[in-house]
């Protein structure tokens, strides 16, 4: 098997790691029983963060095997992928919109990446790196305070998803840089940047987790596949020396994929958003009986008295300090 043939292979796999860690993350937040940002008693979670773990080291044994030109678009296929499976294992079917917006999002995103150089000048100083990490932590802090001030649960999951983005962008460009200056002969050289990587990468976890609360799959797992590499290779293109290919031809087209990309992102959250809540039924009705019910209802909870029903009192036998008196609903022909 030559080298790119195992790059693409080791991707792909990558995406769909990455994708069914998302699957997971959703709906551990769905079942809202545990903390937004952090339930670490739910084993599904546990196996969410391997499934990421796994994904990116397939991700980065790629690189080592195919140019990051190649290797990067093929990240972006994670939401691609994400759909079909969702509906596939947990019957989370997307509509026309949701598709729409994710090809979008997946083509605009996969264009911008093929169109930015690998090609370094410089690393990173001290200085710059003091600076991003303040920088980094100052936006995803402005993020995490706007999302929780947004009273729609759809912009605010995708306000915490972009927050999750910035995150994982940065840390990716703080691998980059402790990788380059990571030596055999002085392993724990380089371990203020490993602290801020591992910060940004426990940050990036557990706000992602948080986004999925609220806003179902689609729109969250697409800011974060957006916003993680555009974030990561504005930072090359500022402070490492990257460039787009093509001189201005490729920048212009740079824009463009990037507004194709950021469509696709509004089409998933309004997606969200004009969802159709379900209308109540005649069946629902609770005057009504319903056929295999049991007397506590089908949700579980208890039948609460309403006025103008009657109520039959049996016979107490014998003389008792205390009353027990039991009210069960009646229905009684001819009232409403």
């Amino acid at each position: 098997m030559s080298p790119l043939l195992l790059s693409v292979i080791l991707a792909l796999v990558s995406a769909v790691a990455y994708a069914a860690a998302a699957i997971v993350q959703e709906r551990v937040a769905a079942s809202a029983t545990g903390p937004r940002y952090a339930p670490l008693r739910s084993p599904a979670w546990w196996g969410s963060v391997l499934l990421n773990g796994v994904g990116a080291t397939l991700h980065v044994a790629a690189l080592a095997y195919g140019p990051l030109s190649l290797v990067q678009p093929l990240g972006a296929l994670t939401i691609v992928f994400a759909l079909p499976m969702a509906a596939l294992f947990v019957g989370r079917r997307a509509g026309s919109r949701a598709w729409r917006g994710a090809l979008m999002a997946t083509v605009g995103l996969a264009g911008l990446l093929s169109l930015t150089s690998g090609a370094e000048t410089r690393s990173l100083t001290d200085g710059d790196r003091w600076l991003l990490a303040g920088c980094t932590f100052a936006v995803v802090a402005a993020l995490f305070t706007a999302a929780h001030l947004i009273g729609r649960s759809v912009l605010r999951s995708v306000v915490l998803a972009a927050a999750a983005g910035v995150s994982f962008g940065i840390a990716s460009v703080f691998t980059k840089a402790v990788a380059e200056e990571w030596t055999p002969g002085a392993p724990l050289a380089e371990w203020t940047g490993l602290l801020v990587l591992s910060a940004l990468a426990v940050t990036g976890l557990l706000l992602s987790q948080a986004s999925y609360r609220g806003a179902g799959l689609a729109a969250p797992l697409a800011t974060v596949t957006v916003v993680n590499p555009v974030v990561a290779a504005a930072v090359g293109l500022t402070l490492f020396g990257e460039s787009f290919r093509y001189g201005t031809a490729g920048t212009v087209a740079a824009l463009i994929c990037g507004a194709v990309a950021a469509g696709g992102l509004v089409q998933l959250t309004l997606d969200r958003m004009t969802v159709p809540a379900p209308s109540p039924s005649a069946s629902d009705d609770p005057r009504e009986p319903q056929s295999g019910r049991g007397p506590t209802g089908s949700d579980g909870d208890s039948p609460r008295p309403e006025i103008g029903q009657g109520v039959d009192v049996g016979a107490v036998p014998g003389t008792r300090p205390y009353l027990e008196v039991e009210v069960r609903s009646r229905a009684v022909a001819g009232r409403p």
